[in-house]
């Protein structure tokens, strides 16, 4: 289920109801147990401290968490926390206005880091460094430079795409962390609590189904419910049994490995078009009409994680 197929009009619902669901503490999120544990002690040095929080960078697939822990580290500070994405800061000026709107310990989220426009990435070196802002003023002979004192804060950035980070930009956050896909026991704890918040009743088995089924991703888990919700509520008076959830799914074109009808035409492609490859990404990006991006982040870490495709220097092959 690509993220894309979404319209902006989606999209945007999309993000309220997630942002309902949210859990309200570090201790309320389910799964990334190892990394929950280590951000709990980092919170807490810090605040016995009296101090801000290292710059912090996640990275891994979309829909694992990274901006929920984000909002769930400024609420344990106590501090704000604003949101931009690296496309949204084309100019050292918009960087600029964000940064000095920061208060002492305050968080800036900046999803999709690894888009940085390389201006803004080296104005952000210093300010992430020394707490100051280097604006030149004017152009040519006659331009000069200001520093702009900044009050202490902590960036945490999202990337789907850590490669595409510079060395000295990955340099400078000093905990780096990957998150990886959920096991089905969270993914299921995850149903249930997004199904009471719902307020929809939903059987054990039901939703052990709809986890199994959501390539281990916390977001299409809730996404998946929301739809097998409606299903039930028109077919079984609300009641989500096994019975509702494996009609809906496959009403939806989700299987059993959590395969979409596009993950299976990408796998087709592959072994009938080319023989099981290798095939070139730009290829199948081609076929699929689909932009390379989207190929790379949103199918195939979930393909490559089932052992269904590889990436080789010659381009994928089937497995």
């Amino acid at each position: 289920m690509a993220e894309t197929n979404l319209d902006p009009v989606a999209k945007k619902d999309e993000k309220i109801v997630e942002k309902s669901l949210r859990p309200q503490s570090l201790a309320e999120f389910i799964g990334q147990q190892k990394l929950k544990d280590q951000l709990d002690i980092f919170l807490r040095a810090a605040k016995s401290r009296g101090d801000v929080l290292d710059h912090i960078l996640f990275y891994g697939p979309p829909g694992l968490g990274k901006t929920t822990l984000a909002y769930l580290m400024a609420k344990e500070m106590g501090a704000n926390i604003k949101i931009t994405s690296g496309p949204a800061l084309t100019r050292a000026g918009d960087l600029a206005a964000i940064l000095s709107g920061l208060k002492q310990g305050d968080f800036l989220f900046i999803d999709e880091v690894h888009r940085l426009n390389k201006l803004v990435e080296e104005s952000l070196y210093s300010a992430m460094e020394d707490f100051a802002l280097d604006i030149v003023l004017g152009k040519g002979p006659s331009a000069k430079t200001i520093r702009l004192k900044l009050q202490k804060f902590t960036i945490i950035g999202a990337t789907t795409r850590v490669g595409m980070i510079s060395g000295p930009m990955r340099d400078r956050f000093g905990y780096v962390q990957q998150l990886d896909f959920y096991e089905d026991d969270n993914l299921s704890e995850i149903i249930e609590r997004t199904a009471d918040v719902l307020h929809c009743r939903i059987d054990k088995e039901a939703a052990g189904e709809i986890a199994k089924r959501s390539r281990g991703t916390p977001r299409i888990a809730n996404r998946l419910l929301r739809r097998v919700r409606d299903y039930a509520q028109i077919n079984n008076d609300g009641l989500i049994t096994l019975k509702e959830a494996v009609s809906a799914l496959k009403m939806l074109g989700v299987d059993e490995m959590g395969l979409s009808s596009a993950d299976r035409k990408y796998l087709d492609i592959v072994k009938i078009q080319y023989g099981g490859g290798p095939v070139g990404v730009e290829n199948l990006a081609a076929a699929l009409t689909e932009d390379v991006g989207t190929i790379t982040e949103v199918y195939e870490p979930y393909l490559m994680k089932r052992g269904l495709i590889k990436r080789t220097p010659k381009g994928r092959v089937t497995t």
